[in-house]
């Protein structure tokens, strides 16, 4: 078994400091397994889930590496999602804390190019991006990446499933053959496996347990007969009164069913998948991040990037046809330290799919019939916080003090009523209590944010 301690790595005084400061206390296994070999310079692929600490195994490893006197872009990060790109750009600015003068770049698409052309013009030490966008900007050569040293390929397996095969063969063929590839992945299907032999050399493979532990993650299966499915997952809500669930669904269509049945009956749901455009994905994900949305009804390529802290309960509306994807979805909830409930309906044709997954968790399902939930017909599940936006973000220079400065200050309101503060380019979205948006509301109208007017609306 790999040591666990952070000292034990070869990397800076100053680094081992930032990383104590930043609350690492101890290597997740996926970082004591792979750091070695990252710092050494050496390829990997790794088969690790969200939520077992990736992205610090790769961030400390390019960074650790980086010329912060050369403002060339040594190091490329490819996510599937701009959510996911979001998540790994503030992590490694965090973890990049304690390196003067480093700049990260993040290049996405649904932002305005122009603004990105700027920020490259003037260099660029880490880029971190989705394939699409980066394409854009390696074909009108706004951004160079020939003098690379890591490439880190982040959830390959959902960028393959998404169709960017083609175009992530483009942009690995702007890279230099002497560059370092990290591939991570949450499952190994063969595509990635033919991916890894055709971009790596020697690379060393990791795994990273893909089991949940029973004391961890209690597991359930419902069978049903198909016209049984609805009155099943309202069960399940009314007997586990969870506090945060995300409901998963197969197609678009079925999340907005689902949802809308969900809100039907006084359990306040939000749907997420690929339709919707940016500023509505922003939206959901920054309402059921921040407490103002209690269900999350998901597709699974919608799901990849979330930054879920803390969820409760993971219900599988139908069970998915890779075991695989099933263990990466109720691997969500069960995190940091606490248990989560991971529920499954399914139907008599979808044994099959029943027996994967026992052989792949190597035990048998537990099965459990609806009839053992108790049903409440008075069941009510609305969220304890109610988000609201302001226009001004941060092109502005609006900081999340500024918003708290405000509300506390002029506005008059208590800081224990203000909960999460997430600052978007032109936008920015505040948790409150229920009792306090009309208050926020009334000093916004007419009040000002450092010094200017700022319209605010509550999200519905």
């Amino acid at each position: 078994m790999a040591t666990l301690d952070f000292s034990t790595l070869s990397i800076s005084p100053a680094q081992l400091k930032n990383l104590a400061t930043l609350g690492y206390k101890q290597m997740t296994a996926v970082q004591a397994q792979s750091l070695p070999h990252i710092l050494k310079g050496k390829d990997i692929i790794a088969k690790a889930k969200t939520g077992s600490g990736k992205t610090a195994a790769f961030g400390i490893g390019l960074l650790d590496k980086i010329n912060p006197r050369f403002f060339g872009t040594q190091a490329l990060i490819i996510c599937p999602t701009r959510e996911l790109a979001d998540q790994v750009g503030k992590e490694i600015r965090r973890l990049a804390r304690n390196v003067p003068n480093i700049k990260l770049v993040l290049l996405c698409g649904g932002k305005p190019f122009g603004p990105q052309v700027g920020s490259l013009e003037h260099g660029a030490h880490i880029v971190v991006g989705t394939p699409g966008r980066l394409q854009d900007h390696l074909k009108k050569r706004t951004l160079k990446i020939d003098q690379l040293t890591t490439l880190v390929l982040d959830e390959a397996d959902r960028m393959l499933d998404m169709g960017f095969s083609d175009v992530m063969d483009e942009i690995i063929g702007y890279t230099p053959t002497s560059r370092q590839t990290l591939l991570f992945s949450a499952t190994y299907p063969d595509n990635i496996k033919t991916m890894s032999r055709n971009i790596q050399r020697d690379p060393i493979s990791i795994t990273v347990e893909a089991e949940h532990q029973h004391n961890v993650i209690e597991q359930l299966f419902y069978q049903v007969k198909r016209h049984e499915r609805n009155n099943t997952l309202l069960a399940l809500f009314q007997h586990y009164r969870p506090a945060s669930t995300v409901v998963f669904c197969h197609t678009k269509a079925q999340c907005n069913d689902v949802a809308q049945l969900l809100q039907d009956n006084n359990i306040e749901a939000l749907a997420i998948h690929g339709d919707l455009d940016q500023r509505e994905r922003d939206q959901v994900l920054v309402r059921f991040s921040n407490n103002s949305c209690s269900v999350l009804v998901a597709t699974d390529v919608a799901a990849r990037g979330l930054d879920i802290k803390s969820l409760a309960m993971v219900i599988n509306y139908e069970l998915p046809r890779d075991p695989e994807i099933f263990i990466h979805r109720i691997g969500r909830t069960g995190r940091a330290g606490e248990t989560g409930l991971a529920m499954s309906i399914f139907t008599e044709n979808e044994q099959r799919r029943i027996n994967s997954i026992e052989e792949l968790q190597n035990k048998p399902c537990r099965i459990d019939s609806p009839l053992s939930l108790d049903r409440d017909s008075t069941y009510k599940l609305y969220p304890p916080m109610v988000t609201i936006q302001i226009d001004g973000g941060r092109k502005d220079k609006i900081r999340p003090g500024d918003i708290l400065g405000a509300l506390t200050g002029a506005a008059g309101l208590k800081g224990s009523q203000i909960g999460k503060i997430d600052i978007f380019d032109r936008s920015s979205y505040v948790a409150l209590e229920h009792s306090a948006v009309r208050q926020a509301l009334n000093y916004l109208a007419n009040g000002k944010i450092k010094g200017r007017p700022a319209k605010a609306r509550k999200l519905r």
